[in-house]
């Protein structure tokens, strides 16, 4: 059985719930789901090298400028790296962020909905 607990101390911005899976806090009940989704996908053999909340410090001209997280990374069958966001509403802030992590280590992001 997997310990899931739903977090009540702060709400989302986007009023998504907040709920902790195997020890990782998920800003909403879709972005559990897909963890969930992955970690079968992951048992079946289907990808490999899941990891959860991937850190991406982003620099421009050698300054820090912020650290994007994104949702999930893992390798397809291929061997190809996967980057993925879950998101329920894409918001401006989310865009830019997601173009400048694309753009510094030239990877693609891909939105789940």
């Amino acid at each position: 059985m997997i310990p899931i607990r739903l977090n009540q101390k702060k709400e989302n911005k986007l009023h998504a719930k907040s709920i902790t899976v195997d020890g990782f806090r998920f800003d909403s009940l879709a972005e559990a789901k897909r963890y969930g989704e992955l970690k079968l996908l992951e048992r079946n053999g289907d990808i490999s090298g899941l990891k959860v909340h991937p850190v991406f410090p982003v620099e421009i001209a050698g300054r820090p400028i912020c650290k994007v997280i994104l949702d999930f990374r893992y390798e397809d069958k291929n061997g190809d790296e996967v980057f993925e966001d879950v998101k329920g509403k894409d918001t401006a802030l989310s865009r830019l962020k997601r173009k400048m992590v694309e753009a510094v280590y030239n990877i693609d992001v891909e939105i789940v909905r």
